[in-house]
Formats: C-alpha cells, sequence, structure tokens
C-alpha cells in the first residue's frame, strides 16, 4: 500500500488488478428473537441468498468475520461497559434500551458482527470497497448501548485504521434515518474523525447528540429534496475533511413504506442516494467501508431489494 498525491489529496492506492467486493457475512447475524419482535432479523439470511440466487455475487465475494481482539473494542467502549456486557450483567434499565434480550449468543454476534467491519476495512483498502450485511450500530456510545446497539461497529473500524496507522483523516457518511448519536458522542473530543449525520429530524433518539455535520430534515422528505441537499453537501465535505477512508452507513429505514422512518424516499430515490455516494467514493479513489443499517419496512421483500440495490451498485461501480 502505498500513497500518492492528487489535486492536493492523499489517496490511497487501490489494486486496479485484483478488485473484488468482499462481504463480510456469518450465520450468527440472524439471531433468534421472541415471536412478534419488531426487529426484522430475517433480512440477514435473506439477503445473502438473494444476491447469491441473482447471480450478483459469488461465493467468493463473502467473508465469514470471526471474534476479533479485544483491545479493538476497548479503543471505543469502556472497559467497564463491556465487561457488563458480556459477563450479562448490564443493569435492567439499561438493557432495556438496548430493545434485545441479552444472551452470550448475542453477545458474540455483536462482536462477530464489528469483526466483519475491521476485516472490511482491509479488504476497503485492497480492493477499493468491502461491505458488510449487517452492522451500521450507530446508537452504541462509548459506555453504554440502546436501540439494537451494542458495539459501535464503524467507530471500532476507525480507530482500528487510526492505530495501525492506515487511514489518518476518516469520515463517517451516516444516512440512516436516525441520526448517529453513539458515533457523535464517541468521536466529539477526535479531530481525525468527522461525523455527517443526515436524518429525520423528528426521529428517535430525541435527544440528538452533536456530530460534526447534523442534517435533520422534516418529516416527509422526498427524492428530489433529499438526493438536492445530499449532492450538494457531500463533495463539499470531501474538500473540507479530505479523507483518506470513508465509512458509509446506508440504511434504508429512509423508504417511505419504513415504520420506523419519518422521510419518503422512494426505491428509486434510495438506490440513487447509493450510487451516488458509491460513485463519489470511486471517482474519488477514497477506500469505503458500508454497514447495512437499518430497515423497518413492514414488507421483508421491500427492504430485502432495497439493501440488495446497494450491493448491486457497489458490483457495478467497481468491477
Amino acid at each position: 500500500m502505498w500513497m500518492f498525491p492528487e489535486n492536493g489529496y492523499n489517496w490511497h492506492c487501490i489494486n486496479e488488478i485484483n478488485k473484488m467486493l468482499k462481504i463480510a457475512y456469518h450465520p450468527i447475524y440472524k439471531h433468534h428473537l421472541p415471536d412478534g419482535h419488531r426487529f426484522p432479523m430475517l433480512k440477514y439470511e435473506l439477503l445473502p441468498q438473494q444476491l447469491l440466487h441473482e447471480g450478483t455475487c459469488t461465493s467468493a465475494n463473502f467473508f465469514e468475520p470471526s471474534l476479533p481482539d479485544d483491545q479493538h473494542i476497548l479503543a471505543v467502549h469502556d472497559d467497564g461497559y463491556y465487561k457488563h456486557l458480556t459477563n450479562l450483567d448490564i443493569p435492567p434499565k439499561e438493557a432495556r434500551k438496548i430493545g434485545f434480550p441479552l444472551s452470550k449468543e448475542l453477545v458474540i454476534r455483536e462482536r462477530i458482527i464489528t469483526d466483519g467491519t475491521i476485516k472490511g476495512c482491509e479488504f476497503a483498502l485492497e480492493h477499493g470497497i468491502s461491505m458488510n450485511i449487517a452492522g451500521g450500530t450507530h446508537h452504541a456510545y462509548s459506555n453504554r448501548g440502546e436501540a439494537f446497539c451494542m458495539l459501535n461497529d464503524q467507530a471500532i473500524g476507525a480507530r482500528y485504521l487510526r492505530h495501525k496507522q492506515l487511514a489518518s483523516n476518516i469520515l463517517i457518511v451516516d444516512l440512516d434515518v436516525h441520526q448517529g448519536n453513539g458515533t457523535a458522542e464517541i468521536f466529539q473530543n477526535d479531530s481525525s474523525v468527522f461525523t455527517f449525520s443526515m436524518h429525520g429530524k423528528s426521529n428517535y433518539p430525541f435527544k440528538k447528540e452533536t456530530s460534526d455535520l447534523d442534517i435533520p430534515l422534516e418529516k416527509g422528505t422526498g427524492d428530489e429534496a433529499y438526493l438536492t441537499i445530499l449532492k450538494n453537501t457531500l463533495p463539499e465535505l470531501l474538500e473540507k475533511v479530505r479523507p483518506d477512508f470513508i465509512f458509509y452507513l446506508c440504511g434504508v429505514d429512509v423508504l417511505e413504506s419504513d415504520k420506523l422512518g419519518t422521510l419518503s424516499l422512494s426505491m428509486d430515490g434510495c438506490k440513487e442516494r447509493d450510487r451516488f455516494v458509491l460513485q463519489t467514493c470511486h471517482d474519488t479513489n477514497i477506500p469505503v467501508q458500508c454497514s447495512m443499517g437499518g430497515g423497518y419496512s413492514p414488507d421483508i421483500k421491500v427492504i430485502v431489494e432495497a439493501h440488495s440495490n446497494t450491493f448491486r451498485l457497489a458490483q457495478d461501480i467497481y468491477s
């Protein structure tokens, strides 16, 4: 890996000969939940099946993460919180905020998802892009979890890159419908990581943290307004931040059909959002790691289709 100057930036040189979209997936991603639970865990099983069935991906695209070294997690999360989490003795009030029944398997799952993002950082440096079937756990704070998030996978990935001296200036592009409150808290005093969150103004969390750039959107914001703001904002951010690595949180809970979202993007609008972000990363030669984030449309087929579009675009743009 080497660096070269281009228009005042220092870009990682991506291997143009050996490009391959690498995707983190492990069967543990689909975790058993009580009947009637509102989290659509089934999508983690259906999404890779769909990508293989339609030929967007082959088995060679997927890699299976494992348990990461705890030192990478503890570079982001408080030792006390992590011990309580792994020992399953989180205080009941805090455990309820997580939203999942705590179990040993659930915590192992969260750690494996995190390893998918860590290893994905290495693949992104090599191939230009990597993706995680799960992840995007941006509501996990340094000292607590909430809203289906216990360990902040992309925050851990960012600190991993900094520790390994693989990136010096990182941009987190969080386009989930919910603000990345945990991510904002973790990096509030870290100038090497710029946090950008564009989200529903009226969505959870109702007490927002302060990202480096927050763009709260009114209820019902649709394709035209959303895409105009994004396309005016991201290029300016690249000029300002000059990142040498990007994390993209591409939640599909921005769809009009989403039961936990307040925005009104169509399927085509969500797809154009992803196309613009990924094409921008590709054209500027900035490695990008993508985690899927949320998606809560009542029809699981809608969720899977919206997520599948992100992978299809990645293959089209980077192949």
